[in-house]
């Protein structure tokens, strides 16, 4: 009962507030917003059917969209599924196929982001939150087409510490909490830029390790016995807080119905062996940040743009590199063939206009781990760390293994030695895929500043072949 008080009130505090400002006029480029959560499990917030965390405004946003059951990102670790997320593109065609560290490591400067893309046709550009594609000054926010930057560059960061903190290449003197500064900064971004259109990629380092919380939070948690739960559970309360807050502006300011919101997690949960666990839970699903299984890379995924996108639920499977897809598209920006982007527009499928599935199948590749969906059908080879509960690291990957995951979600019933013909077609498929494929541009111990991935130092990096 009190999980259902607090998600109606929080979508009535958001529904309830007054416009301050003149709603856009019919026809306005929509302002294009980015929310990700950093390390959040698939089942962690209320739309995905947690119960001991109450995420009213998470569940709110997901309530006026469009929610995706089958939502995915391209790759099960942080810094990859960004690269794909900006760039639009499958991050092992640019070598961005682990973490970077130092030594030059990051987005190619070859690649063009979808903040480059927006700025040419316009709008103000924004980040606020967690960058991790490069800390060499050409790979920088500022350089790759964000007008407005404040946040860090790595993978980690601690959420009261200030040192690394930057406004723009400015050190940053003083931090209260980083979740609620990101969200105060967001907030003033969208008040700065009220009249223009404007893209702002908010992204956020909770519930990422460090585990580090505010007590007042904490203390909303008392029933919760498994003390790093319980601090999970406060700083996703922060984050839920923060996009309350932005959500609140937003109707401020009178741009609701123009405002095109995407809202994912960059991974699955880190859960096993080889991670620095924070208490997240992938449940139904199996494996963890850092697999191939549907743990490490099926996320929680809504799209909200109210007056232009029925609520409801898409069952099809999509992924990261639609956002980049559908927001240009949304922007009125032409994509050229020559631009090499591999998402899908959404809207005409989401309204109705277009039938099928968006996509004929996923891909990915980490390392020796690889996976394709094709329909209900999963190939896979992933780490063996997900099978073992010892807590000691195992080095390489599985065979390959089949799952039909309409009825099988978590991966539990292999069917490859049921369907050799089934095994034989998707890995024809994937194979064929991987030849636009590159090597890795480094090694994936050669640069983990998360900081958190033991056992990905001793990840092997070489290219998979046949399963």
């Amino acid at each position: 009962m009190r999980y259902l008080l607090l998600v109606f009130f929080g979508a009535l505090g958001v529904a309830g507030l007054p416009r301050c400002a003149a709603a856009a006029p019919a026809g306005a480029r929509p302002n294009i917003l980015f929310i990700v959560a950093d390390d959040m499990g698939y089942a962690d917030v209320g739309f995905q059917g947690c119960r001991d965390i109450p995420t009213p405004n998470i569940d709110a946003l997901a309530g006026s969209g469009v929610r995706f059951p089958s939502g995915y990102v391209s790759g099960p670790y942080c810094s990859p599924t960004r690269a794909g997320l900006l760039t639009g593109r499958y991050q092992t065609r640019f070598g961005h196929e682990f973490n970077p560290g130092g030594g030059g490591q990051g987005l190619p400067v070859t690649e063009r982001t979808i903040a480059d893309r927006l700025q040419a046709a316009g709008y103000v550009t924004g980040l606020v939150g967690k960058w991790h594609l490069g800390a060499e000054p050409a790979m920088r926010p500022p350089q790759r087409g964000f007008a407005e930057f404040y946040g860090f560059l790595g993978g980690a960061h601690s959420y009261t510490n200030a040192k690394g903190i930057l406004r723009g290449d400015a050190p940053v003197n003083e931090l209260d909490y980083t979740t609620d500064a990101f969200g105060r900064e967001a907030v003033a971004f969208i008040e700065r830029h009220r009249t223009q259109p404007w893209f702002l990629y908010l992204a956020f380092n909770a519930v990422h390790t460090p585990m580090e919380a505010t007590d007042d939070r904490l203390a909303k948690f008392p029933d919760i016995a498994d003390k790093k739960r319980r601090k999970y559970a406060a700083m996703l309360l922060a984050m839920d807080e923060a996009i309350g807050r932005v959500r609140q502006e937003l109707v401020a300011a009178g741009l609701v119905e123009n405002t095109l919101v995407f809202f994912l997690s960059d991974n699955g949960g880190p859960t096993m062996p080889g991670t620095t666990i924070n208490a997240s839970r992938n449940t139904p699903l199996r494996g963890s940040k850092r697999t191939t299984l549907e743990g490490g890379i099926r996320v929680p995924f809504v799209i909200s743009w109210p007056g232009h996108l029925e609520p409801g639920v898409y069952a099809q499977p999509v992924i990261q590199l639609d956002a980049t897809a559908t927001a240009l598209a949304a922007a009125g920006v032409e994509t050229p063939p020559a631009w090499r982007l591999e998402g899908v527009n959404l809207v005409p499928f989401l309204k109705g206009d277009q039938s099928g599935a968006p996509h004929e199948a996923l891909y990915w590749r980490f390392g020796e781990q690889m996976a394709i969906r094709a329909g209900d059908y999963k190939l896979v080879r992933y780490d063996h760390n997900a099978d073992t509960q010892t807590g000691k690291a195992r080095q390489g990957v599985t065979a390959p293994k089949l799952y039909n995951l309409a009825t099988d979600i978590g991966e539990t019933h292999d069917l490859a030695p049921e369907l050799p013909a089934k095994v034989q077609e998707l890995q024809a498929r994937w194979a064929a895929w991987n030849k636009d494929n590159v090597p890795p541009l480094w090694g994936a111990g050669g640069g983990d500043s998360d900081g958190d991935e033991p056992g990905a130092a001793k990840a092997p990096v070489k290219p998979v072949g046949k399963p």
